[in-house]
């Protein structure tokens, strides 16, 4: 890894740190649990839709990072901006409606948590994520790195996870001695990276944005089709005729390149296959945190902090997956279909949802029987399970949607991808929320679960049954063999056209283009003399009498065929051609004296 990319990584490692340090810890903090005095005094089911209605525009607002990042700005400017006008501002508003009464106001500031929590904050985070990763990418080459943006990938997920295990350690522990310097921290910490990300600013790769917004709006227009964008909207006359004859001139040799075969909804299209995992892994910091909420703490580990076990995790399987399976796999030549991937994380995320079934009926059982709560490391297996899940299922979403999209497209692509991994599955969450709503009601009918006497009468389980549906819906949906070969379809294609990315008559045309601008640009060489052309050619003629191929395809005098040994360049007669290029100049200088 190179410099560049490291303090990329860091970046991402404290934006995450920052990110799941606030998510974690928003349901208990705001359904009082961290301070009975000053708390926005929320239901179980309103705080978690609060938490998923915030997950949901941070991985939908994306698609602002993206445009601003393929068209106007690149991704080195919009992760400074993302960061600087929308992710601190919310953070800072966040901490400040810990402060009681700081705002002018006797009672909690509602409206203030409004927007930190469900506009500023979501906003910044998403215009970052859009951008992060693609620009890490692209620190590589796509074909002669293929194999290193695979590792890169794995090592960004795992800096995710350790983001996240850092963020979910420090700042639950600290918001249960003063919740107000827990959320001062995120503040400091993103402070501190983008420092660094400034520090590196010399050393990254930057690509040159397109400054096309028209094309960008075009490519949204397409996101739900499987190809190019439609008409040229937003698209000057002159560029469209440019366009046209450019598509004229390599028509006649490809007619349906491979490129062609990817767009922008095809990368939708491939993310929405691991939905169903993210609809239960969106239960983290929902209702996992609502069932742990009535279970006992073991030392300082209560129900946010339970969260670090999915980090960890992915942390110590991200290692043995990334650095020991897929290699020893890849030395012998085996490739594990990416619908196979998303079928075993869908698998493990089934499995984890199974644990908190089995978590859920072991709550009640001994509350009936001894009035006791159970152990909060009971979730240690769900939360270990999905962790598992997450490296196959989502970090391979990451590298297909990155590998697919075509160049000009990778932060829009990124956008879909992280759409379809937080933004749809919270969205979908809100509405089995609602619809699903009397499964979170206590006996008296109130949504006030997060007492172990009130969770005993509601039937939170029935929602984990309902989960565990959709978790296998998609292991099944993943081991289909007409989805495997249409993912392995569009893989392909993708690979083609990163593999040939301009057609030979275009080449040809730039070549003659570029010779005739060299000859036009002198005058006094419009028609060479006799003589000129002869010392040209004995120039040429120095290194042999033969064609020799050279670095990039260009050609220059070599040994020659004739030689049956194949002598090196040095080893020609060096007499040999300069006798003969003695001759041609001979012959060729009466015609000098006429001009």
């Amino acid at each position: 890894m190179t410099q560049s990319v490291i303090l990329i990584l860091l970046v991402e490692m404290l934006e995450r740190f920052c990110f799941y340090g606030i998510n974690y810890t928003t349901t208990a903090y705001l359904t009082g649990e961290y301070n009975d005095d000053w708390n926005a005094d929320m239901p179980s089911i309103q705080a978690s839709s609060y938490v998923s209605i915030s997950t949901a525009v941070a991985y939908t607002t994306p698609f602002v990072g993206a445009m601003l990042a393929d068209n106007l700005l690149g991704e080195y400017i919009t992760i400074i901006m993302g960061c600087c006008l929308c992710y601190i501002p919310g953070l800072v508003l966040i901490a400040l409606t810990t402060i009681p009464n700081f705002m002018g106001r006797m009672d909690f500031n509602v409206r203030a948590i409004q927007w930190g929590l469900l506009v500023l904050w979501p906003i910044g985070t998403g215009t970052v994520k859009a951008c992060v990763n693609v620009f890490g990418a692209k620190q590589f080459h796509p074909i002669l790195q293929s194999s290193l943006i695979e590792r890169y990938y794995v090592n960004f997920y795992m800096c995710i996870n350790i983001g996240a295990l850092t963020g979910g350690v420090v700042v639950p522990i600290v918001a249960q001695w003063d919740v107000t310097w827990a959320y001062c921290i995120p503040v400091m910490v993103l402070v501190v990276g983008v420092s660094l990300f400034l520090f590196g600013g010399a050393r990254y790769v930057k690509p040159v944005p397109r400054y096309d917004v028209g094309y960008w709006m075009r490519e949204v227009g397409e996101l739900f089709c499987c190809g190019h964008g439609g008409g040229g909207g937003g698209e000057s006359s002159e560029r469209r005729s440019q366009r046209d004859k450019k598509q004229q001139l390599i028509q006649q040799q490809s007619n349906n390149s491979p490129a062609d075969k990817v767009g922008i909804g095809t990368v939708l299209l491939l993310s929405s296959l691991i939905i169903p995992f993210n609809i239960a892994y969106a239960q983290m910091a929902t209702t996992f945190i609502v069932q742990g909420s009535v279970m006992k703490p073991c030392g300082m580990i209560d129900a946010p902090m339970m969260n670090n076990a999915d980090a960890i995790s992915v942390l110590a399987f991200g290692y043995i997956i990334g650095n020991i399976i897929y290699p020893e796999l890849n030395r012998r030549q085996i490739k594990i279909p990416t619908t196979h991937k998303f079928a075993i994380g869908s698998a493990f995320g089934a499995v984890a949802v199974g644990c908190a079934i089995i978590t859920d009926y072991q709550i009640h059982r001994v509350y009936k029987e001894r009035g006791e709560a159970i152990s909060i490391l009971w979730q240690s297996f769900p939360y270990f399970l999905i962790g598992i899940g997450e490296i196959f299922a989502v970090s391979a979403a990451y590298e297909v949607a990155f590998t697919v999209a075509p160049a000009k497209k990778k932060s829009l692509a990124s956008a879909a991808n992280l759409f379809m991994v937080g933004g749809a599955p919270n969205v979908f969450c809100i509405y089995l929320y609602n619809a699903c709503r009397s499964w979170f009601l206590n006996a008296n009918g109130l949504a006030h679960i997060h007492k172990l006497s009130d969770y005993s009468t509601a039937k939170v389980v029935n929602y984990f049954w309902l989960l565990e549906a959709i978790a296998m819906f998609g292991v099944i949906v993943n081991l289909l063999p007409p989805v495997k070969n249409w993912v392995a379809s569009i893989e392909e294609a993708a690979a083609e056209a990163v593999k040939t990315p301009m057609n030979t008559p275009m080449i040809r045309k730039n070549l003659k283009q570029r010779r005739k601008d060299r000859g036009g640009t002198n005058s006094n060489n419009d028609e060479e003399t006799p003589l000129i052309k002869a010392k040209k050619h004995a120039d040429y003629l120095k290194y042999g009498s033969g064609p020799e191929l050279r670095k990039f395809g260009s050609m220059r005098a070599g040994p020659s065929l004739k030689n049956a040994h194949h002598n090196p360049p040095h080893d020609v007669g060096q007499g040999q051609s300069t006798s003969l290029a003695r001759e041609v100049k001979n012959k060729l200088e009466p015609y000098a004296d006429k001009k």
